[in-house]
Order: C-alpha cells, then sequence, then structure tokens
C-alpha cells in the first residue's frame, strides 16, 4: 500500500510533549490510516472510513471524548 500521499494529524488536544495519541490520515480515497504517534514506523491500521466513523462515534458516546493524555 502506496502512503506517500498520506496527509497525517493529531489531535489538537495531544500534549506538546508527545502524549499518548494515535495519527489519522483520512484524506485518501476508500480508507482511514491510524498509527500510534510514538512509534510512527511500527505499523499503520488500515481501515474502510465507515468503520473509523463507527468508532469514533461509539468511542465519542460510551466514553466521552477527552482527547489525548
Amino acid at each position: 500500500m502506496d502512503l506517500t500521499g498520506a496527509l497525517w494529524r493529531t489531535s489538537s488536544r495531544s500534549s506538546t510533549n508527545g502524549g499518548n495519541c494515535v495519527e489519522v490520515a483520512d484524506n485518501l480515497v476508500g480508507i482511514v490510516l491510524v498509527r500510534d504517534m510514538k512509534d510512527r514506523a511500527g505499523g499503520t491500521l488500515a481501515l474502510p472510513p465507515s468503520a473509523w466513523r463507527a468508532f469514533v462515534g461509539q468511542f465519542s458516546a460510551e466514553r466521552g471524548w477527552s482527547g489525548c493524555r
């Protein structure tokens, strides 16, 4: 999978000291990429956009969205 066009973003609630967050690239057609911001070379999770929306929606509803710590 070619990830060279991925535009990665980190939560605006992520601390400047590299908190425990993920980075997301959702600019590619038909796929959302997720990776650990502290281990960017450690692997990338590729999801269909519908699965990412379901995860974010479920997480936000059940646990409350508090950003990264």
